[in-house]
């Protein structure tokens, strides 16, 4: 009969074995889910990037321009930002003498923004210029900024008191917030601020919604207790200022790009004149305050 010794010895070895067997099986486990985890990640990217962009919503002119075939496309995010440009593009005399159409697309999310943008579709875009930067849209297509509208601060804005930047006063807090990941005053700032405080989704009641003006309705109906956004002149007329809690001083402010892959002088002079236009006619303030990038005759910054 064996020792109670031995038999320990002989069960650590057993286990030991069993163990390197196990490990081995598992490791060439792990390996091969990898390899195809990384197979069917290729596959799908070159799959996605062959996919077309989507139309979406977009606008156009009524008829023909003329019998040229060109679209002249434009990305814009306002819906009536993307009124104006169609109304005034469709009218201008260089716009008529290069392109026979032109198409304002209205992009709803991030994702048409990475259509638009990142496979060169549109000619002219009203974006920020990390978006351009992040996907070397500069380089690749020749978009160039014509013209810009400043930096922005960005805020928690409540109803009846002030918000405060506290763990203990936000758990619980019905927060709304912008459903468009590259929104830094709408998403990107908030998150940072709450996930530095120690909050997730577990603690606080987060409610995403698709515009800022959609946020402000819910802040004033009472369905939420704070909106992250920034601070417009008009809204001292339905909030108070002493009940915003400032999150971020400057906010890279939006930009006007259009596609230069040759030197068609003409039509950058001619788009940053109706893009002036717009921001002038546009009804919100914060689109008024606009500087020209120099490059035409009339200098109308």
């Amino acid at each position: 009969m064996k020792s109670p010794h031995k038999s320990l010895i002989h069960l650590v070895v057993f286990l030991t074995r069993f163990r390197i067997i196990a490990t081995g099986r598992w490791l060439l486990f792990t390996l091969a889910a990898l390899a195809s985890g990384v197979a069917s990640y290729f596959f799908h990217a070159i799959e996605f990037e062959s996919l077309p962009p989507k139309t979406g919503q977009h606008l156009s002119c009524a008829t023909e321009l003329s019998g040229n075939s060109d679209v002249f496309s434009v990305y814009v995010t306002d819906a009536t930002m993307a009124q104006m440009a169609v109304d005034r593009l469709c009218d201008d005399k260089i716009i008529k003498r290069q392109y026979g159409e032109v198409k304002v697309i209205i992009g709803q999310s991030d994702y048409d923004t990475f259509r638009y943008i990142n496979h060169g579709v549109a000619d002219l875009a009203m974006v920020k210029s990390n978006v351009v930067s992040a996907f070397g849209a500069d380089q690749i297509y020749g978009l160039t900024s014509i013209a810009s509208h400043p930096n922005y601060s960005a805020y928690f804005i409540a109803l009846r008191e002030k918000p405060k930047l506290e763990k203990e006063y936000l758990l619980g807090k019905r927060i709304g917030l912008l459903d468009y990941p590259s929104s830094r005053s709408g998403h990107i700032i908030p998150k940072t601020i709450l996930q530095d405080l120690g909050l997730t989704d577990a603690t606080v009641d987060i409610t995403y919604y698709s515009t800022h003006k959609e946020l402000r309705s819910k802040l004033l109906a009472g369905d939420v207790d704070i909106i992250s956004s920034y601070w417009a002149e008009e809204d001292g007329e339905r909030f108070s200022e002493n009940y915003i809690a400032p999150l971020m001083d400057s906010v890279s402010g939006m930009q006007w790009y259009l596609k230069m892959q040759t030197r068609n002088t003409d039509l950058y002079c001619a788009v940053q004149n109706i893009v002036h236009e717009i921001a002038m006619s546009h009804p919100r303030p914060y689109y008024k305050t606009i500087i020209l990038e120099s490059g035409c005759a009339d200098d109308l910054s």
